[in-house]
C-alpha cells in the first residue's frame, strides 16, 4: 500500500512544482502588465471623418461666413462711395476756387488800373489786402490740390485692398 501512496505523493509533488512554475510565469506577466497596457494603448493623432460630415461642416462654415463677407463688402462699398463723393466735392471746390482766383486776378488788374490815377494810402492798403487774400487763396488751392491727390491715392489703395481681399476668398 505504500507504493500507491508514493505514486500519489510524487504526482502531488510534480503538480505542486508545475503549479509553482505556472505562478512564477503568471507573476512575471502580471508584473509587466502596466508597461504592456501603456505600449498597447493607441493614440489617435488624426481622426478620419466621413465626407458627408466634412461637407456638412463646410456648408455650415460657408453659411456663417457669407453674411459677414456681404456685410464687410457693403461697408467697403459705402466707404468707397463716400470717398469718391468727397473727392468729387474737393475737385469741384478746387475748380470753383481756381475760377474765383482767376476772376479776382482780373478784378485786381481792373482795380489796379482804376486806382493808378489816384494814389491814396487807402488804395495801397486795399491792394495789399487783395494781395494777401490772393496769396491765402493760392495757398488754400495748393492745400486742396494735395488733399485731392491724397484722397485719390487713398481711394486707389482701398480699391487694391478690396481686390486683394476678394481674390483671397
Amino acid at each position: 500500500m505504500a507504493n500507491p501512496l508514493a505514486d500519489c505523493v510524487s504526482s502531488l509533488r510534480s503538480s505542486n512544482h508545475l503549479l509553482s512554475n505556472s505562478i512564477s510565469i503568471l507573476d512575471s506577466g502580471v508584473n509587466d502588465f502596466p508597461r504592456l497596457a501603456k505600449v498597447l494603448q493607441t493614440t489617435k493623432h488624426f481622426e478620419l471623418l466621413p465626407s458627408s460630415a466634412l461637407s456638412a461642416a463646410q456648408t455650415r462654415l460657408l453659411s456663417s461666413l457669407t453674411p459677414e463677407f456681404n456685410n464687410l463688402l457693403a461697408r467697403v462699398e459705402t466707404h468707397l462711395d463716400r470717398l469718391e463723393r468727397r473727392e468729387q466735392n474737393l475737385i469741384a471746390r478746387c475748380e470753383l476756387l481756381e475760377g474765383r482766383l482767376s476772376m479776382s486776378g482780373e478784378d485786381a488788374e481792373a482795380f489796379g488800373k482804376r486806382a493808378s490815377g489816384r494814389k491814396s494810402i487807402a488804395a495801397e492798403g486795399d491792394g495789399s489786402r487783395e494781395a494777401l487774400r490772393l496769396k491765402q487763396l493760392r495757398a488754400k488751392k495748393e492745400r486742396l490740390g494735395y488733399a485731392v491727390e491724397r484722397l485719390g491715392l487713398q481711394a486707389q489703395q482701398k480699391e487694391r485692398q478690396l481686390r486683394l481681399s476678394v481674390a483671397a476668398q
